[in-house]
Parts: structure tokens; sequence; C-alpha cells
């Protein structure tokens, strides 16, 4: 069973939404870092980062390789092998909290606060739980193959959380 469960959203005011995953993987948190805080670890599963000032403060620009989307902006919490977050422009803040479990296995909880429509929210929603499950496969070896990525699975978990309507 995949530990990426549905998410859930809720409202921040007009265009605005906070998204929340819980994910679950049988890896330490030592071992989950480097996969959300170095540039050859996000692009395993996430996007290239062609700028990152791994410090409180620092800049970022990520590309995302399935979309071409480049964003940019700041490292805005770092507590290392705890907690990273980013603050970029359109993706808004993306905040990674680590919880151990034991000693072999993480709890990901993480959040993504952003301005957009409800069909931009359902698009995210679909995009991070697609990402979450790259991330699953590039900690157990099998990188994200950004040439041959499709957005088949994209649409069938869009399609999943548009038929949750508003969770």
């Amino acid at each position: 069973m995949s530990p990426v469960s549905h998410a859930t959203s809720e409202p921040r005011g007009e265009g605005r939404w906070l998204l929340r995953f819980e994910v679950h993987v049988p890896y330490a948190y030592e071992s989950l870092w480097p996969f959300l805080t170095t540039g050859d670890g996000l692009r395993t599963w996430l996007a290239a980062a062609d700028v990152l000032e791994r410090r409180l403060g620092g800049a970022v620009t990520l590309r995302w390789l399935n979309s071409g989307t480049t964003v940019s902006g700041e490292v805005t919490a770092w507590d290392t092998e705890r907690v990273v977050e980013y603050t970029v422009s359109e993706h808004g803040r993306i905040r990674f909290h680590l919880e151990p479990v034991g000693t072999d296995s993480t709890v990901i909880r993480f959040l993504n606060e952003r301005a957009g429509s409800d069909a931009e929210r359902l698009d995210c929603l679909a995009g991070w739980h697609d990402h979450f499950e790259m991330l699953e496969a590039a900690l157990a070896g099998h990188p994200a193959d950004w040439p041959s990525w499709t957005d088949t699975r994209w649409s069938e978990l869009r399609a999943s959380y548009a038929s949750f309507g508003r969770s």
C-alpha cells in the first residue's frame, strides 16, 4: 500500500488554500532529509534546484522537470533534519516537517499554502500526490525518469480529488 493517502484542503480566504498531506515512509528521517534539501535529492522526485542556498533566508529556484514551471523565492524555515520550508512564486509556502517514528520510519507532515482557483487547488492536490509517489520510488532507488513522464497518473489523481469535492 502506498504511504501517500489523499490530502485535505481548506480555504484560507478568497482564492487561498491550505493543502495538507501526511506521508508515512519506511525510512529514517536522516535518509529522507537530502531528498528534500539538496539539488540531487530534489531532482529525483520533484524539480531541479537551479539555485538552492541551504540555510534560513537562502535563495531557491525550482524548475519542475515535468511541466517546465520555474519558481523562485527563499528558504523560510530550516531546522536541520526536521523542517524545511520554501516560499516561492506561484506555489506559495511549501513546508516539509519530518517526524521520526522509531528508528526506521518517518512521517512527513506537508503543507502548501497558496493562492488559486478551485481548479488550481485540484491540480495541486493531484500534483503533490503524484510527486509524493515519486518520492517513495526515489527513496527505494528508482528516481523519476523525467523524459518518460506522462500526466496519466496525475489525471487519475485529479479525477479522484474532484470526486471528493472540497476535502
